[in-house]
C-alpha cells in the first residue's frame, strides 16, 4: 500500500491530467484517455480502491470451460515467457475477452504478494472495475500497450509495470490478453516485444486448435520466412474456401479485416487452386513454391498442407482421391531418385544442411556423419544441450532422408504429462478412457508412419512407456489404447537429450535395450559458447528475421560474442529479434541488448582478446575479484571447486549445488567465474 502522501499526490495528478489539458501532455494519449474513462465513464474515485471482483469456483470453471482452446494454446508459451524473462518478480498473466484471469505463471512468492492486491486467477480486471492496468486497458485500446507504475489509476498499483497484448481470434475479435505483470520501476521495453511475439504464436495455435481438419496454407514474399512468424497462415476447406487468416496474413494481402477474405475461394487471393497448391507443395518435398497474388502484381512463396484427419478421424488422403494420385508419384520419384542421390554423392544433401553451420569445424563434421547415416536409415540420437537447435537438426535431416516426402512428428517427452504421453505416442480407439475423442485418435507413432518420429528428451520417458516403445521398434508395429489389432508402421527414428543416457541406464532410469536400439549413432551439438561460427550465425539470423538487417555496432558485437548463452541459440534468436524490434536506425547498439547481455561488453573491452589458437587461461587467472567482498571470493573458491571436480560439466554442478543451470550462469557471472574451454566435456 502506497504512504498517504504518495496516494494524494497521485489523485491530484490523475485529476490534474484529465481536468487540465496543459498538463495532459505529460501523459500518454492512451493512459490520459483511459484516466479519463475511469473518472467519467466507469465513475471510479482514484482515492477510494475498490478490491477487483473474484468469481465463485463455479462462475470460474465456466469461464475457463469457454476458454478452453485459448488457456490450452497459451500455457506452453506463458511458460517459455516466463523462462525467457527469468525474474522471479513477475507473472505471466492470460485473461479472457472480458478481463477475468484465466490463467497465470508466477513464482509462489510473488503470486502470493500480489494476490493481496487482487491479481490471482478468477480475479476481473477490466478496466470498469481495476482501473487503468495493462490487461483491462489493452482490451479497450485492442493494441499493445505498457502501463509503468504511476500511469495506474489506482494508487494501490503504483508499485507494479505491465506489459500486455491483444490475442485476436480468426475472426479479428479480441480473445483475450497476455500480460507481464513486473515490479520494475522501468518500462519494459524488450517485455512488450516478446509479449507481442508470444501472443502471436499463440493466434497461430488458436487456428491450428479450431481447424484441425482444414487444408493450412503458410506463405510469405520471401522465401526463407515461410513457416517464421511472420510468415501468413491461412486455414482452407476442402472446397477451395478460406475458414480463417492470420493477421499476418491479412497484412500480406494488404486485406484490413478477415470478413475481406474468410468465406471467399482461395482463388480469390492467389492464382492457384488449392488443389494446384497441395500438389505443388508434395511434389517440392513442402519447400515453398511460387505463386502470384489474384491480380498477378505480387509474388509470394507458400506451402500447402492437407490435415492429419478428416473430420470423422479417417486418414486424409484416400487411394481414389486425385491429391493420392500425387501422392503416389510423388513417392515413386522419391524412390526413382534414390539411385540419383548415391550416384551424384553428398553434395546436394549437404546444401539442404548448409544453415546448420557456418564455419564451425564441430559442426561440420557432425553434419556429414549425420547425412551419411540418415541414407542407411540408422537410428540417430541428437546430445546437445537446451536450445543448440535439436530440433532443427532433426528436420533438416528428415528433408535429406529417404522418408524425407512422409511427415515430421516433433513429440517432446518431457512436456507432455506422464498420464498423456502413452494416448500421445500410441493412440486409442474410440472410448477408450473417459474424456477421449470420440472418434479414437492416431497417435504420434502413427501419424510418422513413411516419415520421421522425433522423440525430443526422450531421457524423461517413463520406464513403463519405454518398454512399449522398445517393442515398436522391433516389431514395426503399434497397438492403440483399448484395440485388438496392430497398424503396421515404419518411419526414421531420431531421439534427442540434453542428459546423459548412459548415465541414466547406469542408474537404472532408462531401458538398456531401448538405448542400444536408439542408438545407431550419436551426433553430439554443442554449446553455441564453444561454437567458432558464432559470428556468422549471428549474421544468418539476423537476415532470416529482418527485411533489412541491422548492423552491429563494435560494442554490441563484443557484448554478443563474449556472452556465455546458457540458452544457446534460442537465446541467442529472441535477444536478436528483440534487438531488431528495439533498433530505430541502422545499427544495433549495447541499448537494444538485455542489460545482462550489455553490461558485459565494458568487462570485455578491458581483457585482450585471446588470439585464435592460443592456449585458453584458466577462468580464475583472467577474472578481476577485486570488486567481491571476504564472503563472496569464499563462494568462488568453492564454485571453482566444484567446477573443477566435474570437469566444467555446468548441468552436473547446479545438480550439485540444488540450482538450476542459469542460476548457477547467472552466479558464475556475478562472481567473475567465465567459463573454460580448455576442457572437453560439456553440459549435453
Amino acid at each position: 500500500m502506497s504512504s498517504l502522501v504518495d496516494v494524494d499526490t497521485h489523485v491530484r495528478e490523475v485529476l490534474n491530467i484529465v481536468h487540465n489539458p496543459l498538463a495532459a501532455r505529460r501523459a500518454s494519449d492512451s493512459v490520459a484517455q483511459s484516466w479519463l474513462r475511469c473518472l467519467t465513464e466507469f465513475r471510479l474515485d482514484p482515492g477510494r480502491f475498490v478490491m477487483p471482483p473474484v468469481l465463485t469456483q463455479h462462475e470460474l470453471n465456466d469461464r475457463r470451460e469457454a476458454a478452453s482452446d485459448l488457456i490450452a494454446c497459451s500455457k506452453l508459451e506463458m511458460t517459455t515467457l516466463y523462462q525467457q524473462l527469468a525474474d522471479p518478480e513477475l507473472a505471466v498473466v492470460l485473461v479472457d475477452a472480458d478481463g477475468v484471469i484465466v490463467h497465470q505463471v508466477s513464482s509462489v512468492p510473488f503470486g502470493e504478494a500480489v494476490a493481496a492486491d487482487g491479481l490471482r486467477v478468477g480475479a476481473l480486471w477490466s478496466e470498469r472495475e481495476a482501473g487503468t492496468n495493462g490487461m483491462g486497458t489493452c482490451l479497450i485500446e485492442r493494441d499493445c500497450i505498457a502501463v509503468c507504475q504511476h500511469e495506474h489509476f489506482y494508487p494501490r498499483y503504483t508499485s507494479l509495470t505491465c506489459s500486455a497484448a491483444p490475442i485476436f481470434d480468426e475472426r479479428g475479435a479480441v480473445a483475450g490478453v497476455l500480460d507481464v505483470t513486473s515490479r520494475s520501476k522501468l518500462l519494459q521495453q524488450h517485455s512488450l516485444v516478446l509479449v507481442g511475439m508470444s501472443r502471436q504464436m499463440i493466434e497461430n495455435r488458436l487456428i491450428d486448435a479450431r481447424y484441425r481438419h482444414a487444408n493450412i496454407i503458410h506463405f510469405h514474399s520471401r522465401p526463407e520466412f515461410v513457416g517464421t512468424l511472420h510468415a501468413g497462415k491461412l486455414a482452407v476447406g476442402d472446397d477451395g474456401v478460406v475458414l480463417a487468416a492470420s493477421r499476418s496474413a491479412l497484412f500480406q494481402l494488404d486485406l484490413r479485416s478477415p470478413a475481406e477474405l474468410c468465406g471467399k475461394r482461395i482463388e480469390e487471393a492467389f492464382n492457384a487452386s488449392l488443389e494446384d497448391m497441395i500438389a505443388r507443395s508434395i511434389r517440392g518435398s513442402f519447400h515453398p513454391v511460387t505463386v502470384y497474388s489474384a491480380k498477378a502484381n505480387s509474388r509470394f512463396f507458400l506451402t500447402a498442407q492437407t490435415p492429419r484427419e478428416g473430420a470423422n478421424g479417417a486418414t486424409r488422403i484416400l487411394m481414389n482421391d486425385p491429391l493420392s494420385r500425387d501422392l503416389s508419384a510423388s513417392d515413386a520419384r522419391a524412390k526413382a531418385s534414390k539411385k540419383d542421390t548415391r550416384e551424384t554423392g553428398g553434395a546436394g544433401r549437404l546444401d539442404k544442411l548448409a544453415h546448420l553451420e557456418f564455419g564451425d569445424p564441430r559442426m561440420a563434421s557432425q553434419i556429414q556423419l549425420a547425412a551419411r547415416v540418415i541414407q542407411r536409415k540408422i537410428p540417430i540420437i541428437l546430445r546437445g544441450q537446451t536450445g543448440t537447435g535439436k530440433e532443427v537438426f532433426a528436420n533438416a535431416l528428415h528433408s535429406i532422408s529417404p522418408n524425407g516426402t512422409g511427415p515430421f512428428v516433433a513429440v517432446n517427452c518431457a512436456s507432455l504429462p506422464e498420464n498423456l504421453i502413452e494416448s500421445e505416442l500410441f493412440g486409442y480407439r474410440a472410448g477408450a478412457f473417459t474424456g477421449a475423442q470420440r472418434e479414437g485418435r492416431r497417435g504420434k507413432i502413427v501419424q510418422a508412419n513413411g516419415g520421421t518420429l522425433f522423440l525430443d528428451e526422450i531421457g524423461d520417458m517413463p520406464l513403463a512407456l519405454q518398454a512399449r516403445l522398445l517393442r515398436v521398434l522391433e516389431e514395426h508395429e503399434v497397438t492403440p489404447l483399448g484395440a485388438e489389432t496392430t497398424v503396421k508402421v515404419d518411419f526414421q527414428l531420431i531421439s534427442a537429450s540434453h542428459r546423459n543416457l548412459v548415465e541414466l541406464v547406469q542408474t537404472g532410469m532408462f531401458r538398456e535395450d531401448l538405448y542400444y536400439r536408439l542408438n545407431g549413432i550419436e551426433i553430439n551439438l554443442p554449446p553455441l559458447r564453444e561454437r567458432a561460427d558464432a559470428l556468422a550465425l549471428i549474421a544468418h539470423i539476423l537476415e532470416t528475421e529482418s527485411d533489412d538487417p541491422p548492423a552491429l555496432s563494435a560494442e554490441a558485437r563484443q557484448a554478443l560474442l563474449s556472452y556465455p548463452w546458457p540458452g544457446n541459440i534460442r537465446q541467442l534468436r529472441h535477444v536478436l529479434q528483440m534487438a531488431i524490434a528495439l533498433c530505430d536506425g541502422p545499427e544495433i547498439r549495447c541499448a537494444h541488448l538485455p542489460p545482462e547481455i550489455a553490461n558485459g561488453a565494458t568487462a570485455s573491452a578491458q581483457t585482450p582478446a585471446r588470439s585464435p589458437g592460443a592456449p585458453p587461461t584458466h577462468p580464475s587467472e583472467e577474472a578481476d575479484t577485486s570488486s567481491l567482498n571476504a564472503i563472496q571470493v569464499k563462494e568462488r573458491e568453492t564454485v571453482l571447486q566444484l567446477l573443477d571436480e566435474h570437469r566444467w560439466n555446468v548441468s552436473n554442478v547446479a545438480k550439485v549445488l540444488g540450482i538450476s543451470r542459469n542460476t548457477l550462469y547467472r552466479k558464475m557471472h556475478r562472481l567473475h567465474i567465465r567459463l573454460s574451454h580448455d576442457t572437453p566435456a560439456s553440459d549435453a
